[in-house]
């Protein structure tokens, strides 16, 4: 579902108060899964580095290099929680494909895609907390502090969860319940100059507040060649 921000909503001011909506509502469009649970489902394939699923009203901070695969990894947490019926918002993301979405898992009929940038975004990712229960915002500019913090405490007011996917770690001012940094990438296929891209291996660093103790570090493929996301053996 693609949607323009410009459609949706009139004020540009970050977050503005509003009146609660009506709870009937809100029942009628949270997804069919039991929104009771504390965490959302995750791909088995991340669970190694992350657990078993995404803390409600948490915040999750995705940063990567600029064709790095941060794109491809926060995409790759909506796959499991999409899929179990859980809705979810991507808002700022251009041009995500949604072929090699749908490639990963994700299910696309229960994504809202909403084209808006800078602070605007925030807003947007706010709003849609009350209607989803994770969102991923793609930021390529940085965010307002208050407005970060804000965004943050209608995330864990509506138990919903947060995606942070940046190229600039400065850009979110605020550490993350979760941290993901790409150190670094590689495709793999061309040989000679010529070729086929057959997968990319990335390798990853995860910590933050939730994580406990040093970053550990991990090596995957993002994807594989199947169009698959998966921790490679040994690494």
């Amino acid at each position: 579902m693609w949607l323009r921000y410009e459609h949706m909503f009139a004020s540009p001011t970050p977050l503005p108060a509003r009146p609660e909506l009506n709870q009937d509502l809100v029942a009628r469009v949270r997804p069919l899964a039991a929104a009771s649970s504390r965490r959302l489902p995750l791909l088995s394939a991340l669970h190694p580095l992350l657990g078993d699923g995404i803390q409600r009203g948490s915040s999750t901070v995705v940063v990567a290099p600029r064709g790095g695969g941060g794109s491809t990894l926060g995409l790759t947490l909506l796959t499991a929680a999409s899929s179990a019926g859980h809705w979810c918002g991507v808002v700022g993301l251009h041009d995500p494909g949604v072929m090699a979405m749908a490639d990963l898992g994700v299910d696309l009929r229960r994504v809202v895609f909403v084209a808006a940038e800078g602070g605007r975004s925030i807003e947007v990712a706010g709003e849609l907390t009350d209607g989803v229960d994770l969102v991923l915002l793609a930021l390529r500019s940085p965010a307002p502090y208050a407005a970060a913090r804000q965004l943050l405490a209608r995330v864990r007011d509506r138990r919903a969860a947060l995606v942070v996917v940046t190229t600039v770690e400065r850009h979110w001012p605020i550490g993350g319940d979760v941290e993901i940094r790409v150190s670094d990438s590689t495709w793999t296929g061309p040989e000679h100059g010529h070729g086929c891209l057959t997968g990319r291996r990335a390798t990853v660093l995860v910590g933050g507040r939730r994580m406990g103790g040093a970053p550990r570090r991990h090596t995957l493929w993002l994807p594989t060649a199947e169009g698959e996301i998966a921790l490679m053996e040994g690494a």
